[in-house]
């Protein structure tokens, strides 16, 4: 199967209080962190929300939270020829070695209960992804994925996530 990793970057760190992509952990911004997390598990990663070095504007525009960064993803894994895509957020530093493995085993559409934006989804959903879009007033991806029947799968090593400044401070201690 060939994998494109996105890195969903489009959101607006409000919790944050500045550009948590761009916050330094071990000399790094988290943006890099999580690109290189990615990169270990896929073919290639691109930035969704965000102009970084391979990125797609988010889908069909900015500001529809993390759906629109995953519609950027599943439409360019298509466009570029790859089977799927495994998504996850700018502020995700790290992810286990096997999450890969993991998801696919538990099928062909599956996310991270405990963090939705952490999934993996099949380059076919870009026009269902579309219409699910234009009409549902709530963009919620767990909501979108659980009504395409995709697998919440639980996992007990749930990444880290930087929110707020606080749990940044949690990683660095």
């Amino acid at each position: 199967m060939k994998l494109l990793g996105a890195v969903l970057a489009g959101g607006e760190s409000r919790r944050f209080g500045s550009d948590k992509a761009l916050a330094l952990l071990d000399g790094k911004p988290l943006i890099e962190h999580a690109i290189a997390a990615l990169s270990a598990q896929t073919d290639a990663v691109i930035v969704c929300g965000r102009e970084w070095q391979d990125w797609v504007p988010d889908r069909p525009e900015p500001g529809l939270g993390p759906l629109g960064g995953i519609n950027a993803a599943i439409h360019e894994a298509a466009a570029r020829g790859y089977d799927a895509v495994l998504t996850c957020g700018c502020d995700v530093p790290a992810i286990p070695a096997d999450l890969v493995a993991r998801l696919r085993a538990a099928g062909p559409m599956v996310y991270l209960a405990a963090m939705p934006i952490i999934g993996l989804w099949p380059a076919g959903l870009g026009a269902g992804l579309d219409a699910h879009i234009a009409v549902a007033p709530n963009r919620s991806v767990r909501r979108w994925a659980d009504a395409l029947g995709a697998v919440a799968l639980a996992a007990d090593d749930v990444p880290p996530n930087v929110n707020t400044p606080q749990d940044l401070a949690r990683l660095l201690d």
